[in-house]
């Protein structure tokens, strides 16, 4: 008995030092690995330096490497990530890799050649990206695949590298571009239970008859090209036959079965399970009343608690913090002061209220700015009714800026950081962005004072169809933002474009395609040309005020600038039309631009621009598709 608790102890005390020992990774793999995380764009804490088997998305497991054990690096997985950045080369250098699965993030360029060392690969799962390009045409040497879906991406090119995949037993290519002859080959994967090629418009050719697998949804448009949906999935026919002919076959080949025990026997078996049965679940139940009541108790407390804190919160402050760039509400506590911005410097005045620029406390130096809307009190006998509708309509756009903009999160829109009501107005606290807004910018560039070369025109044009492609498609509730303009587009330190002012801004709900309004709302010169018509407001209409947008980046003017007013169109847009089919489009370009080698670029966006302001709103694309133009266009 001794001997045994010895050997328990010793057990445990071992495990429980292999558990606190850093595991040391394979140094090929530790390097391949940073290389890696860099270049998907994970940055920051996400990335472990000294025990990365320790980090979020990544797996490793014991391998015997020249007689000794190692520690190797079998998956990566990182899903729904926002990731914005490519798959590196140095994923050929993990040879252990058994699983890489990147969907739903935002990854772009080609599958690295490098890849095809990954020979223990398993799962290769890069669905709802922007990967582009062709598909190593020896993809199938990696003979180990179980799972390939490269569906929703933009690859291109045959599908010659379906040549010969033993263990596939998944296959989804949807929604791509590719183009050719479905290959015959796939009537070989002999584990193949599910296959989609639906959504590439440009493969043709019968597809190949596959025993394992049933067509599902085939809506053939002619007998020789492939359907536009392609699903095919397991085939359950064949084993449901088998199993019905199962008695008939054994009856026939087999020895007849053992005879069966006697009835005495199987009662007395059936008592003591009954038996057994009532008493588990008597345990079951005095088990599940202890801890049903247990459970009661501690919600009662945890609930008394939140109130209470929720309560004294509520007698402190009424600041509400959205991002944790505010460490505590402390540091905001300046604003509860009845003269709470009067030392600060302000930067800017508009229609909605007045911004100030101050350091937050406790921050190392970081910047913040404060914008002050001004809330009359609700019984001032003196507001005359026009008075009245503009505080109304004022209180709207401030509950719309907190509501939207307090849950969204994207690289390109400006987070609101803390919201503070007070009796008198309503402070909103807004990271600063030290460059302005792009108005700004193109005022000082067209005075002469400031220098905006293409390079940082098409990266802000760029940012901004990121951030409209986050409000139309990828956030949970379709947002249209209903003023999108130069002035509400601002800049921060890296001159990467934000859009801000969400004061318009609304929230469609997933069952409707439009927004209606009472009244016209937004900017002349970007206001779509039906919203005028019919006052309903669709996510088409920010891609028409876009196009405009791009089309200002290349002229180097606004809409509302006295050029336009000289002209015979007396409109951006129907002069950009007119003058993007003469003789000499370049003369559209910003001339301060002129010469510097990428006037055909500049074209390129000014076709871009034009496409997205066409007067037909089902004709102009989406910000999906107008950002993807973009990143195509190559410097």
């Amino acid at each position: 008995m001794a001997s045994h608790l010895h050997f328990f102890l010793l057990s445990l005390v071992t495990s429980f030092l292999l558990v606190q020992a850093r595991l040391s990774l394979y140094p090929p793999d530790h390097a391949a690995l940073l290389l890696i995380q860099k270049d998907l764009g994970i940055q920051g804490p996400r990335i472990a330096l000294h025990s990365p088997c320790s980090s979020a998305g990544i797996s490793c497991e014991w391998r015997t490497a020249n007689r000794t054990q190692v520690l190797r690096v079998t998956r990566i997985i990182f899903r729904s990530n926002g990731l914005r950045g490519t798959l590196s080369p140095a994923i050929g250098k993990l040879s252990e890799l058994i699983e890489l699965s990147l969907p739903n993030n935002q990854l772009c360029d080609q599958i690295p050649i490098q890849i095809l060392n990954c020979r223990k690969l398993e799962i290769l799962d890069l669905q709802n990206n922007w990967f582009s390009g062709k598909v190593p045409s020896e993809l199938s040497s990696l003979i180990r695949l179980r799972v390939v879906d490269f569906s929703s991406n933009e690859f291109s090119g045959n599908l010659k590298f379906l040549k010969y995949f033993p263990n596939l037993e998944k296959l989804s290519l949807a929604d791509n571009m590719f183009t050719g002859k479905i290959p015959a080959s796939l009537k070989s994967f002999r584990n193949l239970h599910f296959l989609n090629i639906s959504g590439n418009s440009f493969l043709e050719g019968p597809l190949p008859f596959m025993s394992q697998v049933e067509h599902l949804s085939a809506d053939l448009t002619r007998s020789n090209i492939v359907p536009k949906r392609y699903i095919l999935a397991e085939n359950s026919t064949r084993s449901k036959q088998i199993s019905a002919m199962a008695p008939a076959s054994y009856s026939a080949s087999a020895p007849a079965p053992a005879p069966a025990p006697s009835r005495a026997a199987t009662s007395a078996h059936k008592r003591n399970k009954r038996k057994r049965k009532l008493r588990s679940w008597f345990l079951g139940f005095l088990a599940g009343t202890f801890a049903g009541a247990l459970c009661a108790v501690l919600l009662s407390v945890l609930f008394k608690m939140i109130m209470f804190f929720i309560k004294r919160g509520k007698n402190d402050s009424s600041l509400t913090i959205f991002s944790p760039l505010i460490k505590k509400a402390e540091d905001l506590a300046f604003l509860e002061k009845e003269d709470g911005v009067a030392s600060l410097e302000m930067i800017g005045k508009g229609g909605c209220g007045e911004v100030y620029r101050a350091e937050l406390p406790g921050s190392n130096g970081k910047i913040i700015a404060i914008k002050k809307i001004i809330q009359p009190p609700m019984d001032a006998a003196e507001l005359t009714e026009e008075d009245t509708k503009a505080l109304n309509k004022k209180m709207r756009q401030v509950k719309s800026e907190i509501q939207i903009v307090g849950q969204i999160r994207h690289r390109n829109l400006l987070p609101l950081l803390a919201h503070m009501p007070r009796p008198d107005c309503h402070y909103l606290v807004y990271e600063y962005m030290k460059n302005g807004s792009l108005q700004d910018i193109l005022q000082q560039v067209t005075e002469g004072t400031r220098e905006l070369d293409w390079l940082e025109r098409h990266r802000i044009a760029a940012g901004i169809a990121a951030g409209l492609e986050y409000l139309h498609i990828n956030h949970t509730q379709r947002i249209i933002h209903r003023d999108l303009k130069p002035a509400n587009v601002l800049l921060d330190d890296d001159m990467e474009a934000r859009i801000a002012d969400f004061g318009l801004a609304k929230a469609v709900p997933d069952a409707h395609t439009h927004v209606t309004t009472s009244n016209v709302a937004g900017t002349v010169g970007y206001i779509a040309p039906e919203y005028h018509q019919t006052l309903k407001f669709t996510d088409k209409c920010d891609i028409y005020s876009f196009g405009v947008v791009l089309a200002v980046l290349v002229i180097g003017k606004l809409p509302s600038d006295d050029f336009f007013q000289h002209t015979s169109e007396m409109s951006l847009v129907k002069w950009l039309r007119n003058v993007m089919t003469s003789d000499d489009p370049k003369r559209a370009i910003d001339s301060k631009l002129i010469g510097n080698g990428y006037e055909e670029q500049m074209l390129l966006v000014l076709k871009i621009a034009c496409f997205c302001t066409l007067d037909n709103p089902k004709e102009r694309p989406s910000s999906k598709d107008v950002r993807c133009m973009l990143t195509q266009i190559k410097h």
